[in-house]
């Protein structure tokens, strides 16, 4: 009886140790990472940025009307159901005032472009109705903040993990993050201005839950849609590389200046990365 005691009570203090040192252990993988590879299993691993122009052809099935890739996310940071980071290393959250103020327009573009509410400027035209100042025709001025459409927002950055996993033999794209931007032309300094990143984790989550709006509209037949989810795992877009992994953090444009050498060189490293994972399978 003495001896089954102690047993019992060595028992328990080696489940008492082996949980402590569960609780010690470092993170063993990417805690945003759609595909949970462990540290130890990665074998290659190299990040890398794209940028997405949703007006391109081969981008609008993300970009259909009403059903915008962009409209979606932004509704959903207002609902309170999407939570939305200041950068893509997903470490500060970013409050939905913050978001919604990235997302207002500047006050010269708020305007009704005219700079007058009483037609064309000061000319009068009151016998025609165009600057009657009555109060009967005249449309009322917008009151109140004036956001950028979801329409105008056309660029998204892309973060992806490109991992070769040693233990299933596989090579991953591993999406980490999606961030909206304000195209260059749509701002007054000409410079894109990010308004939000997204876990894509938990975009991922997102789409699954809205079959019937995040849809990649399939042009060839319209009875088979596709889940925005399923679009981005069949790697369905495109979208240009301007920034690998690197020491300094420098994108592409940082090292070549001249427009056309960057173009040439993001083309090279896609090819470079295309090669890798062909002559993986050569061994």
């Amino acid at each position: 009886m003495r001896n089954s005691f102690l047993s019992m009570v060595f028992l328990l203090i080696a489940f008492g140790i082996t949980g402590a040192f569960a609780q010690e252990q470092p993170v063993s993988q990417n805690e945003h990472s759609v595909y949970p590879i462990p540290f130890a299993n990665q074998m290659y691993k190299r990040t890398v940025w794209r940028r997405m122009d949703l007006k391109e052809k081969q981008n609008a099935a993300f970009f259909s009307t009403s059903n915008e890739i962009t409209r979606i996310l932004i509704d959903a940071v207002k609902d309170g159901i999407l939570p939305v980071y200041e950068d893509d290393s997903l470490n500060k959250r970013m409050s939905k005032e913050k978001f919604l103020e990235n997302l207002q327009l500047p006050e010269d573009d708020a305007d009704d472009g005219f700079g007058s509410s009483d037609g064309f400027g000061d000319s009068g035209w009151d016998d025609s109705g165009w600057g009657d100042t009555g109060g009967g025709s005249a449309s009322p001025e917008p009151t109140g903040p004036q956001y950028y459409d979801a329409s105008e927002l056309t660029i998204m950055n892309v973060q992806e993990d490109m991992i070769f996993d040693k233990v299933r033999s596989r090579l991953y794209y591993d999406i980490i993050s999606l961030e909206i931007v304000i195209p260059a032309e749509a701002v007054a300094t000409g410079i894109e201005q990010s308004v939000g990143v997204f876990a894509y984790k938990d975009c991922e989550r997102l789409f699954r839950t809205m079959p019937d709006r995040a849809i990649w509209y399939n042009r060839q037949n319209t009875a088979q849609h596709r889940n925005l989810s399923d679009a981005f795992l069949l790697r369905l877009f495109h979208a240009r590389i301007y920034k690998v992994s690197n020491p300094r953090n420098d994108q592409i444009a940082d090292t070549y200046l001249d427009p056309k050498a960057a173009l040439l060189k993001s083309q090279q490293i896609e090819h470079q990365l295309i090669e890798y994972e062909h002559n993986l399978w050569e061994y």
